[in-house]
């Protein structure tokens, strides 16, 4: 899953650990994940690195924000993967490719088919697309408007959602195949 605009609310370039707020939801919705026995593996753009905005060891602590909160609901993440180059690099870690996913797959074991990428902008869903999963469009952080945006384009998300407890709970009830 992503992690802006999907485990917490997109405020732009994150600069601090203070500044990073997950939802209510995101906890019950990981633990829900946890006790299914599916993967929990963030996989997140964070160019801020190469621009000079946070180094490598910020990011960290933003991300032990994340397992705080997540420990508060006895949830946690399997792995997290980013991708810290500018969206030019050329890299093929970088969102919409697929270089994290492949990654989470060769490390985790991951049936990349019958797994779903949550997310809120299309790019994750053509994420999920070039790395043969299921896409899963979240309307909080920029979801609602990359709806309206991305209308005609030629990867649609598989299910939208109004936010990642109820992605889960699609997932889980059989609802996303």
């Amino acid at each position: 899953m992503d992690r802006d605009g999907t485990l917490s609310d997109e405020i732009g370039y994150i600069r601090n650990p203070g500044m990073y707020k997950p939802f209510e939801w995101t906890g019950p919705a990981i633990r829900r994940i946890n006790d299914s026995g599916m993967k929990a593996i963030l996989i997140t753009n964070q160019s801020g690195i190469a621009r000079g905005y946070i180094t490598e060891d910020t990011l960290n602590e933003i991300h032990g924000v994340i397992h705080t909160e997540l420990a508060r609901h006895s949830a946690r993440l399997d792995a997290i993967y980013f991708c810290p180059h500018l969206p030019d690099a050329g890299c093929d870690c970088r969102k919409p490719l697929p270089g994290m996913l492949l990654r989470a797959q060769r490390e985790h074991g991951i049936d990349l088919a019958n797994s779903f990428m949550i997310g809120d902008r299309y790019l994750d869903v053509g994420t999920a697309h070039h790395a043969g999963a299921k896409s899963i469009l979240v309307l909080t952080g920029d979801g609602k408007s990359e709806v309206e945006k991305h209308k005609t384009a030629p990867y649609q998300p598989h299910f939208i959602a109004k936010d990642l407890l109820h992605a889960v709970e699609a997932i889980l009830g059989g609802e996303v195949t």
